[in-house]
């Protein structure tokens, strides 16, 4: 039995778990670590576009009929691809821009199609542990394969894939996101101790090898918060907060110095105060020179970088190129999820997308992806199926009154009546 395996829900087609693998596919990105066998960034481009045009396809075939739910979330992705056209049509960015801007819109459109099926029950969340699961499967199978391919020097010893190019940051999000769920499934009695543990162990091991500090951070702060949603109504969630407090408290104690060399990596006080040189380039970025049009609207959909730099913050990369309007929205975003969240009664699913919404506003002060197609773009996905009302089926509403038999009426009493 898989992590939160239950009887899938009726008319969820199987189809729509293909859809969601495909556009996980899609963002896992083109750029990473050198792999043992050397992959083209042409044909990883060419995969992973080609998994979104075959997710829109899919997705668009099997609701043919274009049925969708009001979603706010998807609205306000919608309404943040007029900023992204507007600025990446000036090509100040390339024709890059324009690319990016169709990539958008195929992954916002493919979101519309789904949310047929977002009833704020666990579907999704299954999927996403699998995909997930087997994304760290290709990591685990290029570190037994290649150890020094899969923990170069060029990033510090840290974990990366080996078969497929992905960094150590995004390898820590993906580990910290399945745990952090399966550890929701576990608390909420969705699936069993042994089936968590089959995915909670070996990511748990990955992310110690990435040394991703805030993939770490949003782990631990996540579920705090989504378990402590679920402390009134769970005796599991009480026991679990109150075992775990414990643990941290004298892991603190007996493991101080090695958690604080873990977390420092070995660079100075002065890299690790300037967030390992991010603050250079945020602050070169702020102090360039920008038009009124480049100052509302950005500079058009880019690569996240600044100055041949990366810019490792969802906020600055939104500005640069999306510009204030970009950034008002993805702010809507993460407040209207989360206001949502706290108005919810306390559930499972809502513990979920807790952990998630709380997740990626940690993430984006040190990553960037909240204004482009990205894994956190599908993981606040993932929050709105969570956090939407159920479907009333249509048995279900308002009752319609019983037929009433009709009496057979004689020839002659129908003629005495017409006369």
């Amino acid at each position: 039995m898989q992590p939160g395996a239950e009887p899938r829900p009726a008319g969820t087609p199987r189809i729509v778990g293909i859809v969601w693998g495909l556009l996980i596919l899609n963002t896992l990105g083109s750029a990473g670590a050198k792999t043992i066998i050397p992959l083209p960034r042409s044909l990883i481009q060419m995969v992973t576009m080609g998994a979104l045009v075959a997710a829109f396809a899919l997705a668009l075939t099997v609701n043919l009929r274009l049925r969708i739910r009001a979603s706010a979330y998807v609205l306000l992705l919608t309404l943040l691809l007029v900023p992204s056209v507007i600025s990446s049509a000036n090509l100040e960015a390339g024709f890059g821009a324009l690319f990016r801007c169709t990539r958008l819109a195929l992954f916002v459109g493919t979101l519309w199609l789904l949310s047929r099926w977002w009833d704020g029950g666990l579907t999704f969340v299954r999927h996403h542990i699998r995909m997930y699961f087997a994304v760290l499967g290709s990591v685990a199978a290029g570190l037994v394969v290649s150890p020094g391919a899969a923990l170069p020097d060029l990033y510090g010893g840290r974990l990366v894939g080996a078969l497929w190019p992905l960094t150590p940051p995004q390898i820590g999000q993906y580990a910290a996101v399945i745990i952090g769920l399966t550890v929701l499934l576990v608390l909420g009695r969705r699936t069993d101790r042994a089936s968590a543990a089959v995915v909670i162990v070996p990511s748990l091991v990955l992310l110690a090898l990435t040394h991703t500090r805030t993939a770490t951070l949003g782990l631990f702060i996540g579920l705090a918060l989504a378990i402590g949603s679920l402390i009134l109504t769970s005796a599991a969630a009480r026991r679990f907060f109150t075992w775990a407090v414990l643990c941290a408290a004298v892991a603190a104690v007996a493991f101080s110095s090695a958690l604080q060399a873990w977390f420092l990596r070995g660079q100075s006080q002065e890299n690790f105060s300037n967030l390992t040189g991010r603050a250079k380039v945020w602050d070169a970025l702020l102090a360039a020179p920008r038009t009124t049009s480049e100052q509302l609207f950005g500079a058009g959909l880019g690569d996240k970088s600044f100055g041949g730099l990366p810019i490792d913050n969802s906020w600055l990369a939104v500005y640069n190129e999306q510009g204030l309007i970009g950034i008002a929205l993805v702010a809507a975003i993460i407040i209207v999820l989360g206001g949502v969240a706290l108005l919810r009664p306390p559930s499972l699913s809502r513990a979920c997308a807790i952990f998630l919404i709380s997740y990626c506003a940690i993430a984006s002060y040190t990553e960037a992806g909240l204004g482009d197609a990205s894994p956190y773009l599908l993981h606040l996905a993932l929050a709105a199926s969570l956090l939407a009302a159920p479907a009333v089926a249509a048995a279900a509403t308002p009752l319609s009154t019983p037929e009433v038999p009709r009496r057979h009426i004689p020839r002659w009493a129908r003629r005495s009546e017409v006369t």
